[in-house]
């Protein structure tokens, strides 16, 4: 065994063999994988392991083609089977909604190349002749959907890395992993030491212990997961070929042939967790007992739809483990706060996904970035917040049996929660406040004029549609109070301060105290990892505002650029609240409140200052995300809940009241601002999306090199704003919400990043990522997978010039 590698694996699963393979793949060939047990040992082995292209996001779908397209090159440059059969698979919607959402994924199917499309009745009865299609409104078929052999799978990913120079070590249980004082890591094991600059902990059920082998606690839980094969079904024998799989996910089931019987699963209500308090180390190729009952509705529903599964027995039963994060995606990333560990667990759908997700492992250990943004999977969208057992368990439980449920636009899951709260969270909640979930923190979406009311779920308007337009015409008309302390807060501070911070950021950091400046943050494929407002309070110290949700995804970029001796920069997100007071009568507002001068002569745009306002010292800086006059005021936390009583009691005499961040989202738009992990993400350019004046090239910053790569480029799509058409929009009763794909003369041009409706403009909007086409221009948006009408303005429809921000 090596005493040195390049990257340690640890997990001989799927998911661990299928990293190890694109570690070579890419070119690396001292790479090691460990296994405890034997290859598949854990989840692996008793997989239904069914195989699908088509996701509600769009790099998942691109992740999943990826995956399925490789299988069968995979079984010829190895020579070992894969068991791949592609027969198809038939997606069925019993539900309107169900209907809206597939047909959406055949719109993105369109514009991505991938084969899913509507088909009729009786093409469906030709494909399936033993499916009861009675109460189905629509059919989709896609053609590659199947099932692999879960072993032959693995053992494929391991021959062809053992071909290019890996090597794999079973019955090699790891004991220990150590960090060395120069960041590389000890990987102890039965049979020897490794010494490596990377630990990749691939292990499954597993995962929690290695993790907890660094130090580390880790968002994850196991539960029991059963599905069972039937015995011959005589019908299935007579066929000449195999049958295509059903996706009837409004039955909360999934069925595929196996043998000449079928296979059925099902995520159940009345769900079992399983190894609470750590998973045995001595459990490998182990079931539970059989416990169909608990499945026992949703089988009796899979039998409706295929009758002939009723009439065979039952050849056997798998009920094993499955283990999962809270919101059902793959924890994947280096951690953070340790150099050189890379976590990914929690895999569900593996085998749509595992060579996908080895492919993004390799990728950023060799590149040092993914191709694609997939801020969904990273790790950092967890803050330590997350390991909080109750937390996990409820979002477990949730998410297990809401398998199947479609997850909405805008959609907010209320299990678990509140798992973190600012001290107006009960006056906000008396208010009529309506929360979402910010990286652990409740923050009002909308106020509702009865307390307790809860969103309703669609792809068509819902019922904050009308409240959140009043919340947006109050702040234009008048002004409105905005809960901003979900935003990051960092402060820098030291003799070093500015160039720390120049060193970091694109743009130059502002030289003047007072004065604020926009700036990207540059990835390590020169697209835009995030954007930030920095303001200089004092010679050597500066205040920078960026993402909430992006927060620890953020660190791993702050932490390349050492600090000089005597600078610190440190996170205030949780030791300082904010607001935003916007709209023509916030200066008014906000000058009953001050004594600080807030004309325009005295405190112009894009500057700073501490203030006292209602008796508490403030950071004032006069931006405001809404594009309307307004300023952002920070205080201590301890200050919140005297500021906002203030501020709601000042306002009342000018009309103003509390606004939601579903406003906040409606009136950005109406200006055509754009936000980062939608408009702004690392597979994005500068100039793509109108940041490139923001890098100022004749200085160095972090990832210099490469954005001077793009920027030499022609850009290869355009963030564009549109107006759709609005008689389809009312025939629809729908906006766009995000991810739509876009089509110019029947030829997939983009897609949607944000949509929403402009209240006081009077317009259905969106903001694109758009390829071979010019503002002016008329496009079709597929909202509900259906063509609207759409135009790319030439400007914002929202104070264009910016004379009422600047006012």
């Amino acid at each position: 065994m090596r005493t040195h590698a390049q990257a340690v694996v640890i997990g001989g699963g799927l998911i661990g063999c299928s990293i190890l393979y694109h570690l070579t793949k890419l070119g690396w060939k001292d790479v090691v994988l460990l296994e405890r047990d034997e290859l598949t040992s854990g989840s692996t082995w008793h997989a239904a392991a069914g195989i699908h292209g088509l996701h509600d996001s769009a790099n998942i779908s691109r992740i999943q083609h990826y995956t399925m397209t490789l299988y069968n090159e995979l079984e010829a440059e190895t020579g070992q089977s894969c068991g791949v059969f592609q027969p198809g698979s038939l997606y069925l919607a019993q539900t309107e909604n169900r209907e809206h959402q597939l047909k959406l994924q055949a719109a993105k199917a369109k514009l991505y190349g991938m084969k899913f499309h509507e088909i009729s009745r009786d093409e469906a009865e030709r494909l399936h002749p033993l499916v009861n299609f009675d109460g189905i409104r629509t059919i989709m078929w896609e053609e590659d959907g199947g099932n692999v052999d879960p072993s032959g799978v693995t053992h494929a990913y391991a021959k062809g890395a053992t071909q290019r120079g890996g090597e794999i070590h079973r019955f090699t249980p790891v004991t220990g992993t150590e960090q060395q004082p120069d960041g590389t890591w000890i990987v102890r094991t039965t049979k020897g030491d490794i010494k490596t600059p990377w630990v990749i902990n691939a292990a499954g059920l597993w995962g929690r212990e290695v993790a907890k082998m660094a130090g580390l606690e880790m968002p994850l839980q196991p539960t029991e997961h059963q599905y069972f094969v039937t015995e011959t079904i005589a019908e299935i024998d007579a066929m000449d070929r195999r049958l295509p799989s059903v996706a009837d996910r409004d039955g909360e089931y999934y069925m595929r042939q196996e043998g000449q019987g079928l296979l059925i699963g099902a995520y159940e209500k009345d769900m079992r967790f399983w190894a609470e308090n750590g998973t045995p180390l001595d459990f490998a190729h182990d079931l539970f007992p059989d416990d169909l009952e608990r499945i026992e509705e949703n089988v009796l529903r899979a039998m409706d739809r295929v009758p002939v599964a009723a009439t065979a027995g039952i050849k056997r039963v798998i009920n094993g483990p499955m283990i999962w994060s809270p919101d059902s995606n793959v924890i994947l990333g280096p951690v953070p706060e340790l150099d050189g560990y890379f976590m990914c667990g929690g895999i569900i759908p593996g085998f749509s996904q595992s060579a996908g997700m080895g492919l993004m492992v390799a990728q950023w250990i060799i590149e040092g970035e993914m191709q694609y943004d997939m801020f969904p999977w990273d790790v950092a969208r967890f803050g330590l917040w997350a390991n909080n057992p109750d937390f996990v368990k409820a979002k477990v439980r949730d998410v297990y049996s809401h398998r199947f449920a479609i997850h909405f636009p805008n959609e907010e899951r209320a299990a678990g929660r509140p798992v973190r709260t600012r001290p107006i969270y009960e006056t906000q909640k008396a208010m009529g406040a309506v929360f979402g979930l910010n990286y652990g923190w409740e923050h009002p979406l909308w106020f509702a004029k009865d307390p307790g009311t809860v969103d309703t779920n669609g792809f068509t308007r819902q019922n904050w549609w009308g409240p959140v337009g009043e919340e947006c015409k109050m702040l234009r008309d008048r002004a409105g109070i905005i809960d901003i302390s979900n935003f990051a807060k960092y402060i820098c501070k030291g003799p070093g301060a500015s160039d720390w911070l120049n060193a970091v950021f694109a743009n130059n950091m502002p030289k003047e105290i007072g004065r604020s400046c926009l700036t990207p943050l540059i990835g390590k494929r020169g697209g835009i990892a995030g954007d930030f407002t920095v303001t200089r309070l004092a010679e050597d110290e500066f205040w920078i505002i960026g993402s909430g949700i992006a927060e620890r995804y953020h660190s791993r970029f702050f932490k390349q650029v050492p600090l000089p001796k005597g600078t610190t920069f440190e996170s205030h997100t949780d030791s300082i609240c904010g607001f935003n007071v916007a709209g023509p009568k916030s200066r008014d507002l906000l000058q009953r409140l001050t004594n600080t001068s807030l004309n325009t002569e005295d405190f112009p745009f894009m500057r700073s200052k501490m203030i006292d306002i209602a008796g508490i010292e403030a950071l004032a800086l006069r931006v405001s995300f809404t594009g309307d006059l307004g300023w952002e005021i920070h205080c201590k936390v301890e200050d919140q809940a005297k500021l906002y009583e203030a501020l709601l009691s000042a306002g009342k005499d000018f009309g103003a009241g509390p606004v939601g961040g579903r406003a906040l989202m409606s009136l950005r738009v109406e200006k055509g601002y754009g936000s980062w992990s939608r408009e702004y993400s690392p597979e994005y350019w500068p100039q793509e999306i109108g940041l490139d004046r923001l890098c100022k090239m004749d200085k160095d910053f972090l990832n210099k090199e490469a954005v001077a790569e793009t920027l030499a480029q022609e850009a290869r799509e355009t963030l564009v704003l549109l107006h759709l058409d609005e008689a389809d929009t009312a025939a629809s009763n729908a906006d766009a919400t995000g991810g739509e794909p876009i089509f110019k003369d029947g030829i997939g041009i983009g897609k949607v990043t944000s949509g929403t409706y402009g209240y006081t403009v009077g317009m259905s909007l969106a903001l694109a990522h758009v390829s071979g086409a010019e503002p002016g221009d008329e496009v079709e948006v597929m909202v509900l997978g259906q063509p609207h009408k759409a135009r790319i303005l030439h400007e914002p429809p929202f104070d264009p010039k910016g004379e009422k921000l600047r006012a």
